[in-house]
């Protein structure tokens, strides 16, 4: 789930991360936590996260340690005094192939939950209660769509690709964002359905000398 101000501008390219130490430092729950609060309420110190999240100033520059080591967080420039330091989300969006990972990427990436969803949704709510005050910005400015597709898994693959890159063509670094523009939030949810043939497959793949092989 992704909070981005509205507007067309120049595209940023997604950030591909399939590094084992990546995903792992993504699938921490406490990070995930930091992240969608910085998306959400924007820049941050560790005092400030803390506060809003429950947790001690000392985890939480630990956390944005690891995650700036990483380049998902950054330190913004200019801004606190002496050793206070103000941290925001880098500005690519970060994608995820689900294809070609190792093993053990495969691993982490099982622990990496859909960040934001239940906010997401809570925050529609208070759009939808609030749209008709919003004037111009309450009408054609939203939209909820759930559909089913049959596609090969090539156009699967492509589909979750073309999203990623029109994200892309809508993110902006925060400081460029012109007058007129506020935060706008966006999220899709792509799988396939399960079918009766994926359980035989799975209990072809469990028996003795057939190791299952990682995604491909």
């Amino acid at each position: 789930m992704h909070t981005y101000p509205c507007i067309m501008t120049e595209p940023l390219q997604p950030r591909e991360v399939r590094d084992v130490e990546e995903l792992r430092t993504l699938a921490h729950p406490m990070r995930q936590r930091i992240l969608h609060h910085l998306r959400q309420a924007g820049p941050a110190t560790s005092t400030t996260l803390a506060r809003d999240l429950g947790e001690n100033s000392g985890i939480m520059s630990y956390h944005l340690r690891l995650l700036a080591g990483h380049g998902f967080v950054r330190e913004v420039a200019g801004r606190g005094q002496g050793r206070e330091r103000w941290w925001e989300v880098s500005p690519e969006p970060v994608w995820i192939p689900r294809q070609g990972l190792s093993v053990e990427a495969q691993a982490e990436l099982s622990g990496l939950q859909p960040a934001g969803w239940a906010e997401a949704l809570e925050g529609f709510g208070r759009f939808r209660a609030a749209r008709q005050d919003m004037g111009e910005w309450g009408r054609g400015t939203w939209a909820l769509q759930h559909t089913r597709l049959t596609l090969t898994r090539e156009e699967a693959g492509r589909l979750i690709t073309d999203q990623q890159e029109l994200i892309g063509r809508y993110q902006r670094e925060t400081g460029d964002a012109p007058a007129g523009t506020r935060t706008v939030v966006f999220g899709f949810l792509t799988y396939p359905e399960p079918s009766p043939g994926d359980d035989a497959a799975r209990e072809d793949s469990d028996r003795p000398g057939n190791p299952a092989e990682p995604d491909k």
